[in-house]
């Protein structure tokens, strides 16, 4: 059904619940015919997956921040090549959970003010925006405690502890104000099924 692929991102902080809309929107445009491709960041490609271990699991200091916007770099741009832009090229809608967004936020501001070190690396080595993104907003005392609930491997960032959280969820409304062509701010802190129907107008608007 869509004739030109459409590149579409969710962002938010941790345990905004992103991941589980991203989710149910890709099996709601599948069942109305469109082809989906659903991936997400730091992965989606078999390199990219390896680096996601590399940076999401272990001790919060176990990497600077300038090494981490390296990694997350060099993740994006295999995810970019063998991922994104193939099903874009095909007609596709991809939809990715985080994107460079979340870079500019977790590397850019959380150790220092090296989001200009962010932009200059993705102009060079990514060099593409989302089509759409929805931030899924959160209360970050909310969704801190949701991702300490699930209790996985992944927490290298939930360890940073309640301060981040807040400073992060600062940052994103200030991205969607800054990008405010492409962005779409949805209220999370509501029941799954009503933020779902407010990402799903949002999205068929765009397709349509």
């Amino acid at each position: 059904m869509t004739k030109a692929g459409l590149f579409l991102t969710f962002e938010g902080i941790d345990g905004s619940g992103k991941s589980s809309q991203a989710r149910m929107l890709a099996e709601h445009l599948r069942g109305l015919g469109h082809d989906v491709v659903l991936t997400r960041e730091p992965g989606g490609s078999a390199g990219a997956e390896e680096i996601r271990s590399l940076v999401l699991e272990g001790d919060p200091d176990r990497w600077s921040a300038e090494t981490e916007i390296l990694l997350f770099t060099a993740a994006r741009r295999d995810h970019l090549e063998r991922t994104i832009r193939p099903a874009l090229a095909e007609g596709k809608v991809v939809i990715c959970d985080r994107f460079a967004d979340s870079t500019r936020m977790y590397q850019g501001l959380s150790r220092g003010d090296l989001r200009g070190l962010v932009d200059q690396l993705h102009d060079l080595m990514i060099g593409r925006e989302p089509d759409m993104t929805v931030l899924i907003d959160m209360d970050p005392e909310t969704g801190l405690s949701r991702a300490k609930g699930r209790q996985g491997t992944e927490e290298r960032f939930e360890d940073f502890g309640l301060a981040l959280q807040q400073q992060m969820r600062a940052g994103f409304l200030a991205l969607a104000d800054e990008y405010s062509d492409r962005f779409r701010v949805v209220d999370g802190n509501r029941d799954m099924d009503s933020v779902a129907q407010d990402v799903t107008d949002i999205v068929l608007q765009a397709l349509r």
